[in-house]
């Protein structure tokens, strides 16, 4: 058994998990796997296949892991010779027969960037209070029935810590615990989020918190899922070893789609000068 670190750009995919007839990253996975002689054709996956996560459609990740039953050679080097570049396997640890990537995992973290300036600004952005924002977390964060901000009927009483921080512009946001619901990090950005904008109270906290159903107009939906990562994926008894060719190959990458967006931005910011 082997357990592999997964980074990827999830923009350009369905979310994580295979579905048919759609592009995703796991299916991507698995195609390289059949291409290695690893996987059969078909549908099956490698033996004792698991992974950490199902991050939804357009959520990135830095440390998805993957776990199978691999031959000695599959380093991460050579898995990522049959990946696209917004895939890129990084690290690899060997692990105890019986070892499950989701079952394993005692906690996972997530981070994500909110764009909120702390003041109006000429393009429609509303202001976020960082005091209304702290108090928003505060109420949040700790052992609640999430029932009401993930579309799950089970499993909805989690132990959640949230961190923060302002970096400019931004409210970067850690979220760690055991798992998550569905959409869960993404609906409690979104209603903190509208509670730091002052478009709700601070009591809707308590009203989504309480064992009585909330949905409608009154429900929470999620914040979008581009600015979200899977930061983290932590088993005790694992180290990961990184394989420096591919984690080179990996800042590479990203560094080129990181330049990218910056030139992107900067022709937008051109065109909205001139409006």
């Amino acid at each position: 058994m082997r357990a592999y670190r997964v980074a990827y750009d999830g923009r350009s995919y369905h979310g994580f998990q295979r579905q048919p007839d759609v592009d995703t990253v796991e299916g991507r996975l698995r195609s390289a796997l059949v291409r290695l002689g690893v996987c059969e054709r078909g549908d099956g996956l490698p033996e004792h296949y698991a992974a950490a996560g199902r991050t939804d459609a357009g959520v990135s990740a830095r440390a998805q892991t993957v776990a199978f039953d691999a031959p000695a050679w599959l380093s991460p080097t050579a898995f990522n010779g049959e990946l696209p570049d917004d895939i890129r396997v990084w690290a690899s640890a060997d692990v105890p027969a019986g070892f499950h990537a989701t079952h394993d995992a005692t906690e996972r973290a997530y981070t994500y960037y909110l764009y909120a300036p702390p003041d109006a600004d000429r393009h429609g952005h509303s202001p976020v209070d960082d005091e209304r924002w702290a108090d928003a977390v505060d109420a949040l964060a700790g052992d609640h029935d999430f029932h009401n901000l993930t579309s799950d009927k089970t499993g909805t009483k989690r132990t959640v810590d949230i961190d923060w921080e302002r970096d400019g512009q931004f409210l970067v946001v850690q979220f760690t615990a055991g798992g998550f619901c569905r959409q869960l990090v993404r609906r409690l950005v979104s209603l903190a989020a509208a509670v730091a904008e002052g478009s709700a109270p601070l009591s809707k906290i308590d009203r989504i918190l309480s064992p009585e159903p909330v949905s409608g107009p009154d429900g929470v939906p999620p914040a979008p899922p581009e600015p979200l990562v899977l930061t983290d994926v932590r088993y005790p008894d694992v180290t990961f070893t990184r394989d420096e060719d591919a984690a080179a190959d990996a800042r590479r990458v990203f560094e080129h789609r990181r330049a990218t967006a910056r030139t992107t931005a900067r022709v937008a910011g051109h065109v909205i000068d001139g409006l």
